[in-house]
């Protein structure tokens, strides 16, 4: 793998830790400021938000900019929200530096996955894009917990400090290692925005959202799951999500490594294990060691689905896939809010807390079903003289591609 992956992997690995090391500090930030929890909790809510409509935005305006220095320029707006937030005045102001670092995150690993592709050889795409995704997964295994650890010792504007610093190394790592790819000749927003009239694009986001928001209606709701129903203490939690972060580096590999060789195959395993595994968490949280072990399935099946399906929307949207791999990327925190939002719906009804786990299950099951469907559409598209809707001849590729 060339090193210019490990300077995109230095990149997400920032990005993953400042996304979620805030979940940790709420409680610091919240006293510093004066605000209760609940307010502090849009910075959680700001940054998703910023990654969704950002993503796009982003990527739109970089269409004229050659991709390294694209990633360049989106490290720099990382660093300066960083870098705001860590210096904020007041709670105003940092969610205004979690917003300009959250416009960096869609449109870095949307572009990111497309320069990644192109560093390798064409059977060897997925592993790339794992191994860009890797310093995402890391980060919850050492970021977010390190950065929780000295936000409480040191204070929570050291670890925000800390997290532009690595901005700033992800940033040269780039400019060093990183080569120059100009932009694809004769390609233009109308281009890309074509992507978004193929069936298999939109599916394969549809099974981004449904997918990775069957994780995280479980995983958003652990803490009071852990502690009320498995019996945790509560400052088992940390360890409990480092689990987690340990199965996310592992599935996220291992997705990476057979994606490249059966994707779909890939897909029907990892989203039928998920969903299997979601329900079954329903009864093992009532089990330490079993709830344990359920925790890290998750993060494993769930990140296995992340290489396959961003390589599945590069593929789909071939010539042009830089805004549509950044929307996917929009896609997995939709998915997250999606969750997030029907999990404590149907605690707020009563049905208790481990009451998500099977709004997770029933959300990965449904990704599933998308996923035969896609490979119906795909095999019945391969039949002669048979075109999906909005997909381009193979004819038409090959000779673009020369």
């Amino acid at each position: 793998m060339p090193l210019a992956l490990l300077a995109l992997a230095i990149g997400a690995f920032g990005i993953g830790t400042t996304e979620f090391v805030i979940m940790g500090l709420l409680p610091e930030v919240a006293s510093e400021y004066g605000v209760s929890i609940p307010t502090a909790g849009f910075l959680v809510t700001g940054y998703a938000l910023g990654v969704m409509f950002g993503a796009p935005l982003m990527t739109v305006l970089g269409t004229k900019i050659p991709r390294k220095r694209m990633l360049m320029l989106l490290m720099g707006l990382f660093i300066a929200g960083n870098l705001l937030s860590a210096l904020a005045p007041a709670f105003a102001v940092m969610l205004i530096g979690r917003v300009v670092a959250s416009l960096a995150h869609g449109a870095f690993f949307g572009i990111g996955s497309v320069v990644a592709a192109g560093l390798v050889a064409p059977d060897k795409k997925a592993g790339a894009i794992a191994m860009m995704f890797t310093g995402l997964t890391v980060a919850n295994v050492v970021g977010v917990p390190l950065g929780t650890l000295v936000g409480q010792s040191v204070g929570w504007r050291v670890t925000f400090g800390i997290v532009a610093a690595l901005g700033v190394v992800g940033l040269a790592g780039i400019a060093r290692l990183v080569p120059d790819l100009p932009r694809p000749q004769g390609v233009h927003l109308r281009h890309e925005l074509a992507a978004f009239k193929n069936v298999q694009v939109l599916l394969a986001m549809a099974m981004t959202v449904l997918g990775f928001g069957g994780v995280f209606a479980a995983i958003t709701y652990i803490a009071p799951m852990m502690t009320r129903v498995a019996g945790f203490a509560d400052g088992s939690v940390t360890w409990l999500l480092v689990l987690f972060g340990l199965g996310m580096v592992a599935g996220n590999l291992v997705g990476g490594r057979f994606a490249d060789r059966a994707l779909m195959p890939l897909l029907y395993v990892s989203l039928g294990a998920l969903a299997v595994v979601l329900a079954l968490f329903t009864l093992s949280a009532h089990n330490r060691v079993a709830a344990a072990v359920t925790i890290a399935l998750i993060g494993a099946l769930g990140f296995a689905t992340v290489p396959p399906l961003q390589k599945r929307v590069l593929d789909q949207a071939h010539g042009a896939p830089t805004l549509a791999s950044a929307v996917n990327i929009g896609a997995f925190n939709l998915g997250n809010a999606l969750s997030a939002w029907l999990g404590g719906l149907v605690i707020a009804a009563g049905f208790g807390y481990t009451a998500p786990n099977w709004v997770g299950a029933v959300l990965a099951a449904s990704a599933l079903v998308l996923a035969f469907v896609s490979a119906a559409l795909e095999r019945r598209g391969s039949a002669p003289g048979t075109v999906v809707a909005g997909s381009v001849p193979a004819e038409r590729r090959t000779a673009a591609h020369h």
